[in-house]
C-alpha cells in the first residue's frame, strides 16, 4: 500500500515536530540566533538490513564556515552526506536547510563535486561550464559571466576552448570543482577536491575554498583523507567512525583532546617486532600512549627528548633497531588514531 497525501503531510508534520524540540533547547542560548545554521542534522540514521550505516548522527553546520568531515573508509561520512544534501533517504532523523525542512529547498542551493570526475570529455572548459549552466536555467549572460570568472579563479583561461579529453589529471580537477558552483550555490559539498593534485595546484584550488566563504560567504562541507587539508581549511571538524560522530569541534581544540606533550613517531627496520617494542615501552616512565598506524609506532610522551636514549635502548633489546624516529607536536592525525585506532587510509 502507498502512502496517502495526508499521511506524508502527517510523517514530515512529526519530523518537524521532534527538531523544533532539540532547537528550542539550543535557542535558550544567548549568542543563537534562527538563521545561524545553513544545515542541521538531528538523529539522522541509515540502515541496511542489520547494517547500521549511519546511526543517531546529530550536528549544525554553521552559515559560512568550512566544515571538515573526516573519517575512515567506510565509516558512514558519505552516506551522512547524502542524506544532508537530498541524495539519499534517511530511515529516521530530520535535516534543515536554511531552517527549512530538507524536501522543501530547491536542490540548486546546493553544489557537490564528487569525487569522481563528471565531465564531458569532448566539450571544451568552456562549454562544459555553460552546459552545466543551461541544466539549472541560469540567464546566459549571468553563466557567461560566471565561466569568465571561475576559469580565471582556477587557473583555467587558457584552457577555456581545450577539450578536457586534452586536459591533465590537476585541470580535470579543478574544472569538477568549477561545474559544483557555476549556479552560486548557497552551500557546496567538496568530496575529495584535491586528490591528485601536485603541491601547487592543491594550494591554488584551497585559495579558491577560502575565496567561496570570504568573498561569497558560502558553506562549505569538505572530505578529505589529507589532514594537511582539513587543518588548513577548516573552520570546525567533526569526526565520524562506525557511524557515530566521534567528536565535533575546532582543529585546535581537537589537537588539544589527546592531551599534554610530544609526539614521537618512529618505524623500525623490522616492523614484526612493532608488537613487543609497544608492550616493553608502555612500561617507560613518562610515556602517555602508544599507538600503531601505516606500520610506524607514535608515542605521545612528556619530555620525548630526555626519552630517546631509552626508547632507543629498549629497541635494541628486542633485536631490532630503529630505521627513522622524530619529534614534533600534536596534529590531527593523531586525534585521528586516538580516536579510532588506525590511520585514515586504513
Amino acid at each position: 500500500m502507498h502512502p496517502t497525501g495526508s499521511s506524508k503531510r502527517n510523517d514530515e508534520e512529526r519530523r518537524l515536530a521532534m527538531f523544533s524540540d532539540v532547537r528550542s533547547m539550543t535557542e535558550q542560548s544567548s549568542d543563537y540566533t534562527t538563521d545561524a545554521y545553513a544545515l542541521e542534522a538531528q538523529g539522522l540514521t541509515k540502515r541496511y538490513g542489520d547494517l547500521v550505516a549511519v546511526d543517531d548522527l546529530t550536528l549544525q553546520i554553521k552559515k559560512g564556515e568550512i566544515f571538515g568531515f573526516l573519517g575512515p573508509n567506510g565509516a558512514g561520512k558519505t552516506t551522512a552526506i547524502k542524506m544532508m544534501v537530498g541524495l539519499l533517504s534517511p530511515t529516521g532523523g530530520v535535516v534543515l536547510i536554511n531552517g527549512q525542512d530538507r524536501a522543501r529547498v530547491p536542490k540548486r542551493s546546493i553544489g557537490i563535486c564528487p569525487q569522481e570526475l563528471v565531465l564531458w570529455e569532448e566539450l571544451t572548459c568552456a562549454e562544459n561550464l555553460i552546459v552545466m549552466g543551461d541544466m539549472y536555467d541560469l540567464p546566459r549572460t549571468v553563466t557567461n559571466e560566471r565561466v569568465r570568472s571561475l576559469l580565471a579563479d582556477l587557473a583555467l583561461s587558457e584552457k577555456a576552448n581545450v577539450r578536457v579529453s586534452q586536459l591533465s589529471g590537476g585541470m580535470k580537477r579543478r574544472l569538477n570543482v568549477a561545474l559544483a558552483v557555476i549556479h552560486n550555490p548557497d552551500i557546496v559539498v567538496l568530496d575529495e577536491p584535491s586528490a591528485g593534485l601536485d603541491p601547487q595546484s592543491r594550494l591554488l584550488l584551497w585559495d579558491f575554498v577560502r575565496s567561496l566563504k570570504n568573498k561569497e560567504g558560502k558553506t562549505i562541507i569538505l572530505t578529505t583523507h589529507a589532514m594537511e587539508e582539513a587543518d588548513a581549511l577548516s573552520d570546525r571538524i567533526a569526526i565520524i567512525d562506525h557511524g557515530k560522530l566521534l567528536q565535533f569541534d575546532t582543529p585546535g581544540n581537537l589537537k588539544k583532546t589527546i592531551g599534554s606533550g610530544d609526539i614521537i613517531e618512529m618505524q623500525l627496520a623490522d616492523r614484526e617486532k612493532n608488537e613487543a617494542v609497544m608492550a616493553d615501552l608502555k612500561a617507560v616512565n613518562g610515556i602517555l600512549e602508544i599507538n600503531e598506524a601505516s606500520g610506524k609506532i607514535t608515542i605521545r610522551a612528556l619530555n620525548a627528548v630526555s626519552l630517546l636514549p631509552e626508547i632507543i635502548e629498549r629497541v635494541d633489546a628486542t633485536r631490532t633497531r630503529v630505521s627513522d624516529i622524530s619529534i614534533r607536536e600534536n596534529t590531527l592525525e593523531d586525534v585521528f588514531i586516538y580516536l579510532t585506532g588506525r590511520g585514515l587510509r586504513e
